[in-house]
């Protein structure tokens, strides 16, 4: 299994930092944020040497873009080199206005499921529209905003009907109703299970809001969550909690 964090959970705008904070733990996976503009050059122009150092530790390495541009054109200009690069570029889709420009990054291109403050991507339905016009972009599926949008998780099974073929990483924390991240809840757990089968293979990058001395145990909950039910071909049993 494939679990680590996003950089931008662990400390907003410092990805050093973050990445510090995980040398001592057991993440196989990070994902690189950037979700300020002025976060971009910074971490662009570190990357091409970074990525030498993370890929002998990490399995899975991916980007989050930012949320605050202006330049729409010039920002998908510079995605295009970390495309390049081999990572997979996290997206909000209610960003997005061009989506022509936005076919460069192809099937690098991951436009994440929204929570329900933003006007769209919250659904399947939403969802679809974006991948018409993306038909090559795969799908970061944020099962925190699919359960806050709908705590039944009808909206997180419809999307995973319509869209699971397409699903490149998972986004896992909790979110309350202002879209603030943090730690799993029991409740939060308890929901998430039962997609561990179908997620337990796909990368899953942490976005709670932790303290440093919660981070490995973050990750080995998560395992723990996402390992619920599903068959250890290994061993020919099946994983459950006690």
């Amino acid at each position: 299994m494939m679990v680590g964090f996003s950089t931008g959970a662990l400390a907003y705008g410092d990805f050093g930092r973050a990445l510090k904070l995980l040398e001592p733990t057991r993440a196989n996976a990070v994902e690189l944020s950037a979700l300020r503009c002025v976060e971009l050059p910074v971490l662009l122009n570190a990357l091409p040497s970074l990525l030498e150092k993370l890929c002998k530790r990490y399995q899975y390495i991916s980007f989050h873009a930012p949320t605050d541009f202006d330049d729409e054109q010039g920002v998908v200009r510079e995605l295009a080199n970390v495309a390049k690069l081999g990572l997979n570029i996290v997206v909000h889709p209610d960003t997005l206005r061009d989506l022509s420009l936005w076919r460069e990054l192809g099937s690098r291109l991951c436009v994440e499921n929204m929570d329900s403050r933003k006007p769209t991507g919250r659904t399947a339905e939403e969802l679809g529209e974006f991948f018409v016009h993306l038909p090559d972009a795969r799908l970061c599926f944020d099962i925190a905003h699919a359960r806050q949008v709908d705590p039944t998780m009808t909206v997180a099974a419809r999307i995973l009907s319509e869209f699971g073929a397409k699903i490149a990483q998972v986004h896992v924390s909790e979110l309350n109703s202002k879209g603030k991240h943090f730690a799993m809840s029991y409740g939060a757990k308890r929901a998430y299970e039962s997609f561990a089968a179908r997620l337990s293979q796909v990368p899953i990058i942490l976005e709670s809001v932790v303290r440093e001395t919660e981070i490995s145990s973050e990750i080995s909950e998560t395992e723990k969550v996402f390992s619920y039910g599903v068959p250890d071909g290994s061993r020919g049993i099946v994983r459950e909690h006690n």
